[in-house]
């Protein structure tokens, strides 16, 4: 059985209610190099989008940037340049349902917990020769509307939660950016400004965030020329070099649907693994198949069923006692 039709299969049970089936990996086709598909734990509770007037609540003014100095801003030849910080507004994240650190111990926390662990054991095991680096992280969708920006910005929020890695949320949808108007934050120079003029540095366009573990790269300016600059080996380069650039960072890209535009497949080239966002209950077994084939012959291939309806029995938050 095809990893195509395994992840079709997968999602009928979960349409069905039935128990997950694990999924094993399958035999590499001749035109694929080790690319198997995981379907991540906890996708049968996976969160549900905020409604539209919770998401607009989140996309308030925040306070106007900070010049900060950060280890992220060493230059070259030991020099140190201000990075620009800004505020997330936590409280309006936590009500938007977005994972924060002082939201408590909810089912939605729980579910982005589960998820991490094989993204974050992967991402730090040895590496192959010739292999992209595992940290380099793709959260996709087969089409717009599934929820892949919501479920990049809550995994990033909970990878800054633990105790030994920091993580970089870099917004590489670039045709139609949302992380920083989610996070009500204003647009900023980024990714594809990093790309065309040679004469920037990561740190003149990174953004810290009042998350210490958190810092964010914008989309950037909009150019034409997207998918040739994201193929290209100023591309290659770039991911490159915020990949190791510290040894406990994890970098997660907020790709563009697989299905809608040449960007994603362009961006895939370079990651170590991919996250692919599945609708339940309304993308179709053909759209999520011809994703995939999108992405053959890339390793590391994983799904996450978002916006599953609630469990019974279920409770919004874990509550223990001892006595």
């Amino acid at each position: 059985m095809s990893i195509i039709e395994k992840a079709a299969r997968r999602i009928d049970q979960e349409r069905g209610h039935a128990a997950p089936l694990p999924v094993a990996p399958a035999p590499a086709p001749a035109s694929f190099a080790t690319s198997d598909v995981e379907v991540l734990e906890a996708i049968a509770a996976a969160a549900v989008l905020p409604p539209p007037s919770a998401t607009a609540a989140a996309t308030a003014a925040v306070p106007a940037s900070t010049p900060v100095l950060d280890k992220e801003q060493a230059a070259p030849g030991g020099t140190r340049r201000p990075a620009r910080k800004v505020e997330l507004d936590l409280a309006k994240m936590r009500a938007s349902g977005m994972v924060t650190a002082a939201g408590g111990r909810t089912s939605l926390v729980e579910d982005f917990r589960i998820i991490k662990r094989p993204l974050l054991k992967r991402a730090f095991s040895e590496r192959k020769p010739r292999e992209n680096p595992a940290n380099l992280i793709m959260m996709t969708s087969s089409l717009p509307g599934e929820g892949k920006t919501y479920c990049a910005i809550n995994l990033a929020m909970s990878i800054a939660m633990e105790l030994d890695h920091t993580v970089l949320l870099v917004d590489a949808d670039v045709a139609r950016p949302s992380v920083l108007r989610t996070l009500g934050l204003p647009a900023q120079r980024g990714l594809m400004d990093l790309l065309v003029d040679d004469k920037l540095d990561v740190s003149d366009v990174l953004l810290r965030t009042n998350v210490d573990t958190l810092s964010i790269l914008a989309a950037g300016t909009s150019t034409p020329r997207a998918t040739e600059l994201l193929a290209s080996s100023t591309m290659a380069n770039l991911v490159h070099e915020i990949a190791n650039r510290y040894p406990d960072r994890v970098v997660i890209f907020d790709s563009p649907p697989l299905l809608l535009t040449s960007e994603a497949r362009a961006l895939a080239s370079h990651m170590g693994q991919i996250v692919v966002v599945v609708e339940a209950q309304k993308t179709t077994q053909h759209a999520v198949g011809e994703a995939l084939r999108q992405l053959e012959g890339c390793p590391n291939v994983n799904l996450i069923y978002n916006k599953t309806r609630d469990i019974p029995g279920i409770e919004e938050t874990y509550d223990y006692h001892y006595g």
